[in-house]
């Protein structure tokens, strides 16, 4: 065990009896009667306290002995894809033509209420609405590169144009043939060992990340679409292979300075405090004040405070490594856990 890297034992234990999500990814909780090692948020009957012992991953559980276990699989993810979702996504992407009714899922082995389920949870939208998504995030793309609007509807899977016009209008916010003249924020989901993220992309760049769970997301993206004057559309994008891959190597350890492109989006002051916290090194912190300082105004500490808050593109604009003056986690919109957590990763492989 490591339990200098971990929250102190009775704020785990009343986690554990709560089933708190906040400590998702933290901590996991072995019990000593049974062998097995749990998440936080496991729903299997509650352990005394004095029969738990805590580890920082799943790896260290396993290490002393202990199996994972059935009912919350701490080996998966938080939030990761299942693999029979996956291989269906990558079927879909593979043909964009294909259209799927429940007769086709209940042939290929898939419950249509399961999927309908899934996709309401993580997505916030039905199977059929994510399939209509993507073939028209991939149309846009053609149209806004040359492509005739009726060559991209029947591309992808429409049978007349007046249902592609309506369905990429509702979608969009305008018509397929001003494609050249507006854009897009494709999204997606990614999982990471933090529980999962939502990612935005737009040709020039990444300008969104963030944990799904955090409080201001809504307002980030309403944000977004002002900005941009555009919506966002689930979609597949180049930069999120290379996200997905750098994000890996960060959470590995492998991994010190991100190279994707970004597009950060906000007043000048916000750039300037963003391009500040970004030149803050690997595994190490620096105070409100520091920060202030380093904007060449000690007096802004609230305003820069205020600006590093409305940084909406987490990790790697690393708001994560300022900290109180008294060395207190504080500040962060995705979670305290998480921004000790990514702390104590840079500090170990520093």
């Amino acid at each position: 065990m490591q339990l200098s890297l971990l929250p102190d034992e009775t704020t785990m234990y009343n986690a554990l009896v709560k089933k708190d999500d906040h400590f998702e990814g933290i901590f996991y909780a072995a019990i000593k009667t049974t062998g097995i090692f749990c998440r936080p948020t496991c729903t299997a009957r509650k352990p005394k306290k004095e029969n738990v012992e805590y580890f920082s991953s799943p790896k260290d559980a396993l290490a002393y002995g202990y199996r994972p276990c059935k009912i919350c699989t701490p080996l998966e993810n938080k939030g990761e894809t299942p693999e029979w979702i996956k291989t269906l996504l990558d079927e879909i992407t593979a043909n964009p033509q294909l259209r799927l009714k429940d007769y086709d899922l209940i042939e290929r082995g898939i419950d249509p209420a399961r999927i309908r389920r899934w996709f309401k949870k993580h997505h916030n939208m039905t199977f059929q609405a994510y399939l209509r998504a993507l073939r028209i995030n991939n149309a846009f793309g053609q149209i806004k590169h040359g492509e005739k609007v009726t060559n991209s509807a029947f591309d992808h899977g429409f049978n007349s144009l007046s249902g592609f016009a309506d369905s990429f209008k509702n979608l969009t916010g305008f018509s397929p043939s001003d494609s050249t003249l507006n854009s897009i924020i494709t999204i997606t989901r990614i999982v990471t060992p933090l529980g999962p993220m939502i990612a935005g992309a737009t040709d020039e760049g990444v300008c969104l990340l963030e944990f799904t769970d955090r409080r201001m997301l809504e307002t980030q993206i309403v944000r977004l679409k002002k900005y941009l004057k555009a919506e966002f559309v689930p979609g597949i994008h180049p930069l999120f292979d290379e996200l997905e891959k750098q994000l890996k190597a960060y959470f590995n350890g492998e991994l010190k300075e991100f190279t994707i492109p970004l597009v950060t989006l906000g007043s000048d002051f916000q750039k300037k405090v963003w391009s500040i916290l970004s030149e803050i090194p690997y595994g190490a912190t620096r105070s409100y004040k520091q920060q202030a300082d380093a904007y060449g105004n000690p007096k802004a500490i609230r305003a820069i405070a205020k600006a590093n808050g409305d940084n909406r593109i987490a990790i790697i604009i690393p708001c994560h490594r300022v900290i109180g003056a008294n060395g207190e986690m504080v500040g962060y919109g995705g979670g305290v856990w998480r921004k000790q957590w990514m702390l104590q990763l840079e500090l170990k492989n520093k």
